[in-house]
């Protein structure tokens, strides 16, 4: 699983460590998934070859399947680049948007869904929703949006704790994982063997042989470098009942798409935690990939947990074979919590599941309703039109918008159309910054002191659009206060992008452009 490599430290300089490789199941999968692909493209050019007038066939359905991308309900910024592909790419073009290019999700898990929402805590916001109209109509608004598209709850009494970094979301976690006693629910998108992991795992074991209830998710792909492909089943061992989300098997449908990228970790159903932060070493800067890796987390305590609560079984249930049973009870009544504001843990994913596309709509309502500021921290920022003029919009009325991307990048080609965005953005008025000491990972937002929102989504289309992802959002929170002062503190170790900075040769503006026009597709 793991083997030595040397990695440069430069002037010369080595130093060994370990790094893990990806298992011969996944290896095996990608390959089935590649020689379906190329099958069914070959069978596709050797009818047009050997059989007459096959090919006025594939044209017709080729006019078809425009006529399908352009009468879709997607976003344009999506339909052109399909369009293109399928015109420019003969037959493959075609046949790659029949594999990949609805992106649905499999009948099994909507029918397995429908099933878990008997699961579900029953909830009134009616009254708490009247209370905060009457406190701030622009909030409430925003409430009222989320919980109707979403079906999610709003809560008070709910105690937030914001982390600021991943050490300290790190000792936290260990510290509340050690109190459980009735269970403990885990769900990563990146579970890697390390500290992090290990000193989580020595916790899960003395729980479980007391009797704990514990469930772990990850997701396949998101660990396929760096977990065992058959974890799930040593867990198992340990008395811990695992399942890998969305397992790959090598079919070419929506394997590589929809996966899950939420953080959530329950407790006992009282105390919860998510935000940006896999468990992985980088996170709490154990080892060191692209510099000082920045991080963020939140703990909630109190009712608002419930919702973490749904989404973890919802999660869990799609992914095993037999149904879900829940024998005691997963949303305990929490009468002791005292705390100010207002919190709404959500949701956010593909469709079927999801109708609207919930993260990007509550963003553009933050820009849309910010008076003051609205402040950004990002670690990707591939955006569409939509999103890119709500933002402009904000800044264009006066609105001091600050984006946060890192100075030091993970995938260089991402990076690269990151700053694709920097001149359009900037001339409207937005100040764009990178963090100088690393990769800023955490994904916040907040506006003017009292709207704030934490999670797992990021700003680029596979996030927004693809991914199972989660966030919290505040409305008059103290933990909002914190959030604020750590971003100034991001800020003032930030390079300031200025136009000066933005010349670029010929070939990169090109290269720029060409990535620009596919990034939806990936």
């Amino acid at each position: 699983m793991k083997r030595k490599v040397k990695v440069s430290l430069g002037n010369g300089k080595f130093k060994e460590r370990e790094i893990n490789y990806i298992p011969f199941r996944y290896i095996i999968a990608f390959f089935i998934t590649l020689l379906e692909v190329l099958g069914i493209i070959g069978v596709m050019v050797a009818l047009c070859i050997f059989v007459p007038y096959f090919y006025i066939a594939v044209g017709i359905t080729t006019f078809v399947v425009e006529l399908k991308i352009i009468a879709s309900d997607d976003n344009p910024d999506y339909k052109i680049p399909w369009m293109l592909f399928v015109l420019i790419i003969p037959i493959a073009g075609l046949m790659l948007y029949f594999i990949f290019g609805s992106r649905k999700l499999k009948p099994k898990f909507i029918k397995r869904l429908k099933e878990l929402k008997d699961l579900s805590y029953k909830k009134d916001n009616s009254d708490i929703l009247e209370k905060l109209s009457q406190e701030d109509q622009q909030a409430s608004s925003q409430a009222k949006l989320l919980c109707n598209i979403v079906e999610t709850n709003i809560f008070t009494n709910t105690k937030q704790t914001y982390y600021p970094s991943g050490e300290e979301y790190y000792k936290a976690l260990l510290g509340d994982l050690k109190k459980a006693t009735k269970f403990i629910f885990i769900e990563y998108f990146i579970i890697e063997e390390g500290k992090f992991w290990n000193s989580i795992l020595d916790i899960l074991k003395e729980k479980a042989n007391q009797g704990l209830d514990i469930k772990v998710t990850f997701d396949d792909i998101g660990c396929m470098s760096t977990l065992p492909g058959n974890y799930a089943k040593k867990l198992k061992k340990y008395g811990i009942e695992a399942v890998p989300f969305s397992r790959m098997k090598g079919q070419a449908d929506n394997e590589f798409n929809n996966r899950n990228h939420r953080k959530i970790t329950v407790i006992d159903g009282v105390v919860g935690y998510t935000g940006g932060i896999n468990i992985a070493d980088e996170y709490i800067n154990e080892i060191e990939r692209f510099g000082h890796w920045k991080d963020v987390g939140i703990r909630l305590e109190g009712e608002a947990v419930y919702e973490l609560t749904r989404l973890f079984l919802i999660d869990f249930g799609i992914n095993i074979k037999e149904k879900l049973e829940i024998k005691y009870d997963v949303y305990p009544i929490v009468n002791n919590i005292k705390e100010n504001g207002y919190v709404i843990p959500f949701g956010d994913g593909p469709k079927p599941l999801y109708e609207h596309r919930v993260g990007k709509s509550i963003i553009q309502s933050m820009l849309a309703s910010a008076i003051r500021y609205m402040y950004i921290t990002t670690p990707y920022l591939i955006i569409d039109n939509d999103l890119c003029v709500s933002i402009e919009n904000a800044a264009l009325r006066g609105v001091d918008v600050k984006i946060i991307v890192p100075h030091v990048p993970d995938k260089k080609i991402v990076f690269n159309m990151t700053r694709s965005f920097y001149k359009r953005l900037m001339s409207a008025g937005v100040k764009i910054y990178e963090y100088k000491p690393g990769f800023i990972h955490g994904k916040t937002y907040i506006a003017d002191d009292k709207i704030a929102m934490i999670g797992t989504i990021n700003l680029d289309y596979r996030s927004l659009v693809h991914h199972f992802e989660n966030g919290v959002w505040l409305y008059n929170c103290d933990c909002i206060k914190d959030l604020k002062v750590d971003i100034d503190d991001i800020l003032v170790k930030s390079i300031e992008i200025k136009q000066n900075m933005l010349k670029t040769n010929l070939i990169n503006r090109f290269f720029r452009a060409l990535v620009r026009i596919f990034a939806p597709m990936l």
